[in-house]
């Protein structure tokens, strides 16, 4: 029998009931929120929803667990080049302090700003956050350990140049911005592999000189997607480099909002002294002066609760078409992006951000309802939730608990738009509650629309 091709999009949607949490705060350490329907609505940014994604999954591929067991992944990090020292250290024996040195000045001089070097903290950190093939760092120590001879020459001039640049007044600081400026933009290149360096400077003025062209396109290789599969799925933009590819993500990831309005507790809380229980327990205040009465420590916490909606969408074209870019075969990128895509949704489902995790449990929450289905554009259904659900009892004209009410709503309104697009398929449904479960009989069968429930992750993709 012969498979109908599968469409473009994957639209995924989940509703998930949570309780006293907070998964997410802003920069005051409130919850987020935002205001749809005329009333304000709890919100879990899609960026902490797609980085408990990416990281559940890599940690399942590095465990040899799932889809993508034994497949290259990516680290986002500001460390490269401590991690590339560090494999210089123990890999290649190299002191320490010279592997820094050399491994800063290498990576910096493709184009990547560092912090102060007078700020220990941040001197060997980049300024950006660099999402790359996990195995970046080994491959440059490696090449860096194999052009040793070359390369600690060009360091020894290049930190001389900038130690020049930072005693300097003025123009030396001057001229030492220009050059790192113009190697941010990858330089004007010679066919020699030298950056041409014909710009006239003024008194004082130093420029740092150039990584030699076959150096630099090592390092860029190594700092490149390649074969990265969560780089493929959710992209990547260098802004640093103009000449290091940037990737189109193949996952797109809404803000995932309450369906109904919020309410918001501010939970107070008492943190005992163990020192002070200690002594009042055992008589022992004499041992100390101090007033033992009351807690060690008290203060607020906002937690939050509520019914979210969410959403994400996954091109299967773009995900192949990363694929291929970054050097796989058709059938190779086939056989990636079918692996990749069954870890994503099972990410989806699985994943949770963790703030907060171990004082209220968060993480444990399973899905009240998900829906999967296929198209040739994406379907975001938020605006089945933008008149808030009134969780008023259905005899005082409510709709009751707004999990329940949720599923019926995004059920009906998914009929409803499958009459008339007809490049949708039938959807595909898993919840793990087993109110939603009769809830999701009788309203798939009142909404008459065409919905096959499953009971595992694998099954919500043909």
């Amino acid at each position: 029998m012969t498979q109908a091709p599968r469409s473009q999009f994957l639209s995924l949607h989940l509703l998930e009931t949570l309780v006293a949490v907070l998964p997410v705060r802003d920069e005051n350490g409130s919850p987020k929120s935002l205001v749809y329907g005329g009333v304000e609505r709890h919100m879990i940014s899609s960026q902490a929803r797609r980085r408990a994604e990416r990281v559940h999954a890599r940690n399942r591929a590095n465990a040899g667990i799932g889809a993508l067991a034994g497949r290259s992944t990516g680290l986002r990090t500001r460390e490269w080049a401590l991690i590339t020292a560090r494999s210089l250290e123990t890999a290649h024996g190299w002191e320490r302090e010279e592997a820094v040195a050399t491994a800063r000045a290498v990576i910096e001089a493709t184009g990547l700003k560092f912090g102060d070097r007078a700020k220990k903290t941040v001197a060997n950190l980049t300024k950006v956050l660099l999402f790359a093939p996990a195995d970046t760092g080994d491959r440059i120590a490696a090449y860096v350990h194999e052009n040793a001879e070359d390369l600690r020459a060009w360091r020894d001039d290049y930190l001389a140049a900038q130690e020049k640049a930072a005693a300097g007044k003025g123009g030396g600081r001057r001229g030492a911005r220009k050059g790192s400026a113009r190697a941010a933009d990858g330089g004007d290149v010679e066919p020699d592999g030298t950056e041409d360096t014909t710009e006239t400077t003024g008194p004082g003025e130093t420029t740092l000189p150039p990584l030699a062209k076959r150096h630099r396109d090592a390092v860029l290789l190594a700092i490149a997607p390649r074969d990265a599969i969560d780089i493929a799925l959710y992209g990547r933009f260098l802004a640093e480099i103009a000449d290091s590819p940037n990737v189109d993500g193949a996952v797109q990831s809404s803000h995932a909002f309450t369906v109904q309005e919020a309410e918001q507790v501010d939970d107070f809380y008492a943190a005992a002294d163990d020192a002070k229980l200690h002594r009042k327990r055992n008589a022992l205040d004499f041992l100390d002066s101090a007033d033992d009465s009351g807690a060690g420590m008290t203060g607020y916490q906002s937690l939050i609760s509520g019914t979210f909606y969410r959403h994400a969408v996954l091109d299967r074209t773009q995900l192949r078409t990363n694929l291929r870019i970054a050097g796989m075969t058709e059938a190779e990128a086939e056989d990636a992006a079918v692996a990749a895509e069954k870890e994503f949704v099972n990410a989806f489902v699985e994943a949770f951000p963790e703030a907060k995790k171990n004082s209220t449990a968060s993480t444990g929450s399973l899905p009240a309802l998900v829906l999967a289905f296929e198209g040739e554009r994406p379907y975001n259904y938020a605006a089945a939730f933008q008149l808030p659900v009134d969780e008023n009892p259905l005899d005082k004209g409510g709709e009751g608990p707004a999990g329940p009410a949720a599923v019926r709503r995004l059920l009906a309104h998914h009929a409803f738009v499958s009459e008339r697009r007809p490049d949708l398929t039938d959807a595909r449904v898993l919840t793990y509650d087993p109110q939603i479960d009769a809830v999701l009989r009788d309203a798939s069968r009142e909404a008459g629309a065409s919905v096959v429930a499953v009971k595992m992750i694998e099954e919500l993709t043909r």
